[in-house]
């Protein structure tokens, strides 16, 4: 059996990135509810690309929820569960928090302090979750990419959507790298096979 060597990684382990997957909960996606994302689609469908691609590299893979005591996020509700087709495997690290930004779970803060803080950022919501998540990685000098047509933002005040999540990729370019999800995997798809041919 053939296994794919991410190259970059076996020459330096801190190189090889985790893909956080950031509230994919259905609270998003029901078009009943009051934090519903018209626009989730096209940034589920290239969370669903980036995803095949960290799991054919081999990149670990973190998905993170927000799990609340109030009406929205409540685990005792079928919104904070995960969206249809993107549910954790056995080998995925889930990480709960009650806060925005991802550092809120210690969990995580002290992995990414162990392995050199690299990981690709992607999911929902862009103006809260992942901004406050970027701006926490750049304090604690980590790297991260952030794969802007794999999230959404909710309209602000008479900011329409598409807008306000322009204005955070925006925001984002000054703590970290921006990229769109094609790029990302064009940029992470060196590989070599073990015994066999190229991937």
């Amino acid at each position: 059996m053939s296994s794919v060597v991410y190259l970059r990684a076996l020459a330096d382990p801190s190189m090889t990135p985790c893909l956080a997957l950031v509230d994919l909960q259905r609270e998003y996606t029901a078009d009943t509810r009051a934090l519903a994302m018209p626009e989730a689609g096209v940034a589920l469908d290239k969370c669903r690309m980036a995803l095949q691609h960290a799991r054919s590299m081999g990149f670990p893979v973190a998905y993170f929820r927000q799990v609340i005591q109030s009406s929205y996020f409540n685990p005792a509700t079928v919104f904070s569960g995960w969206i249809k087709g993107f549910g954790p495997t056995g080998g995925d690290m889930i990480f709960d928090r009650g806060q925005p930004s991802c550092y809120s779970n210690k969990s995580f803060a002290e992995f990414m302090d162990s392995c050199g803080g690299h990981f690709v950022l992607a999911g929902f919501a862009g103006e809260t979750a992942c901004l406050s998540t970027a701006i926490d990685a750049f304090h604690r000098k980590h790297r991260f990419t952030y794969l802007s047509d794999a999230s959404a933002s909710h309209k602000l005040g008479p900011l329409p959507a598409p807008a306000v999540q322009e204005a955070v990729t925006e925001i984002i370019k000054v703590y970290g790298e921006v990229l769109e999800t094609d790029a990302w995997i064009e940029a992470t798809s060196n590989v070599a096979m073990v015994g066999g041919s190229r991937a």
